[in-house]
């Protein structure tokens, strides 16, 4: 079992930044890969990014070249880094843990992330 506890979110105006932190309690974090989705109001949950245990990274195109995720292994974190927010960016963050060995998911409670134009 695997607990999530995100934070970071908040308001910001277009073309700012912001971090958000999710960190893993239980389950063994280096065979964890760790995502973030986003959820918009009226839209489906899309995948922003993702980070495999071994630290490579996938972005979904809308991100590519601002976001940045990370992971610290020793403080069981991962981070998304979000630069030249934009309004459409404007949505529920959820942090997001597939266990690699057993194939389950977990995911955080999310946070808003809310950019003005």
């Amino acid at each position: 079992q695997v607990e999530l506890v995100e934070s970071g979110g908040g308001l910001v105006q277009a073309r700012g930044s912001l971090r958000l932190s999710c960190t893993a309690y239980g389950g063994q974090f280096g065979k964890i890969a760790m995502g973030w989705y986003r959820q918009a109001p009226g839209k489906q949950r899309e995948l922003v990014a993702q980070i495999t245990p071994g630290s490579s990274a996938g972005y979904a195109d809308s991100v590519k070249g601002r976001f940045t995720i990370s992971r610290d292994n020793a403080k069981t974190t991962a981070y998304l880094q979000m630069n030249s927010l934009k309004p459409e960016d404007t949505a529920v963050y959820y942090c997001n843990a597939h266990d690699m060995w057993t194939s389950e998911d977990y995911w955080g409670q999310g946070t808003q992330v809310t950019v003005s134009s």
